[in-house]
């Protein structure tokens, strides 16, 4: 089977999306990859393929139960046999899975970092043919990141245990280039593709507005959208509830997602909007990791997110079938106290010596700092996010708030 076959097969399409056949051939052809691609971008696909064609097989290292979940489903419906191990299988289901790899059933395995330490895991590694092994968010293994997870930086002692090195493909969608450079140098990459598709993109609409009656404009923008699907993302759990029930009292079709619900209740509503029952999904960051709901029209930020990189990939969710989206953050004065409280209530990191927590935290208070900046700047959005990745902009899109205004104010001055 060729690589198109496969994506015709099993993802329904012809073509590839741009860069992604590259990084494919890459990995086919046994080369370490870095490919930092953004929400929408089909990085999943990337490393799907090139584990259906090689001979033995491919280890995705990701941080969510539930993204692994939510993935190994989509895979089986679409026929291709793969598998999750994690807390959730019973003793009997993980042996199970584990000799269905080794006997060649399963391609594609999903596993979380901290599996990769467990002795029986690293047994049957040992006796596996692991081709592949992607890691996914691969963000997370850099102190410079907005997640990191110092599981992330046990993962290449895994590697190094296995009886044949396997070619190693590290994803992200949101990288800065200290991250970049950590990324290269923690998994240990041998030559490799790295591929940055671009952060842009075009088809979205970022807006950033400070209404006096933060409640009173969001219901009108709500009101104005009723007949699109969007999410709606709020800080706290609590803000979720608040702002879920109100729209269900206001008669709109809409549910709520957060990790304070039960896992069964998170499913059962991501499951209504995904399929179309529901067309607002109000929710905190816990929503959205692996979710491909090409429709969505619109993603609006009731509070401001605590950096860049958190609000760039869930603002990514919307426009992801590449028509026109608008990525909408109301912001107050409020927000930025909200968002210093949760940056100093992150739980410490207890495998973190104090010198390191000191630096994390200073890291997340300057990521904080770019965060405020962007709700208050007065130049072009897609710009300052564009040189926060480290792109070239050309300081006028087109197609924000601030360079709307401007536009409106320069026809004005013509006129009069």
């Amino acid at each position: 089977m060729t690589k198109h076959e496969a994506l015709k097969k099993y993802f329904g399409h012809s073509e590839f999306r741009p860069a992604q056949e590259q990084v494919i051939d890459a990995l086919l052809s046994g080369r370490d990859v870095m490919g930092i691609m953004p929400t929408g971008a089909g990085k999943s696909v990337c490393f799907q393929i090139p584990a259906l064609l090689l001979q033995g097989a491919t280890i995705v290292i990701s941080p969510l139960i539930s993204l692994m979940k939510d993935q190994v489903a989509g895979l089986r419906q679409s026929n291709i046999p793969a598998v999750f191990i994690n807390s959730s299988l019973s003793a009997e289901e993980y042996d199970e899975a584990l000799k269905r790899v080794i006997s060649g059933y399963y391609k594609i395995v999903y596993v979380a970092p901290e599996r990769l330490e467990s002795g029986d895991f690293i047994d049957f590694a040992e006796q596996a043919n692991i081709s592949l092994v992607a890691v996914d968010e691969a963000h997370c293994v850099s102190q410079w990141g907005q997640d990191f997870r110092p599981s992330y930086l046990r993962i290449i002692k895994f590697i190094e245990r296995l009886k044949a090195r396997p070619i190693i493909g590290a994803f992200t969608a949101t990288a800065t280039d200290d991250v970049k450079a950590d990324i290269l140098r923690l998994l240990r990459l041998h030559d490799p593709l790295s591929l940055t598709t671009g952060f842009d993109r075009p088809n979205l609409y970022f807006g950033v507005e400070r209404p006096k009656n933060k409640q009173a404009r969001f219901y009108e923008l709500i009101e104005e959208r009723s007949n699109l699907n969007g999410v709606v993302y709020c800080s706290t759990r609590k803000g979720v509830d608040a702002v879920c029930g109100e729209l269900q009292r206001r008669g709109f079709s809409v549910s709520r997602y957060h990790a304070g619900l039960e896992p069964e209740e998170r499913r059962i509503n991501q499951d209504m909007f995904l399929g179309g029952d529901i067309s607002v999904m109000v929710a905190t960051n816990a929503f959205g990791m692996g979710i491909d709901k090409p429709d969505v029209r619109y993603v609006i930020h009731y509070n401001m997110p605590k950096n860049l990189e958190n609000y760039y990939q869930e603002a990514g969710r919307a426009g992801r079938d590449r028509e026109p989206a608008e990525c909408v953050l109301l912001f107050s004065e409020d927000d930025i106290k909200t968002a210093e409280f949760l940056t100093k209530g992150s739980q410490k990191n207890t495998e973190l010596t104090v010198r390191e927590q000191k630096m994390v935290h200073r890291l997340d208070e300057r990521r904080l700092d770019k965060m405020i900046r962007y709700c208050e700047v007065d130049s072009c959005l897609r710009a300052y996010i564009l040189k926060y990745f480290g792109e070239k902009a050309s300081g006028y899109c087109g197609n924000c708030s601030n360079c709307l205004k401007k536009s409106f104010f320069s026809r004005l001055l013509k006129r009069n």
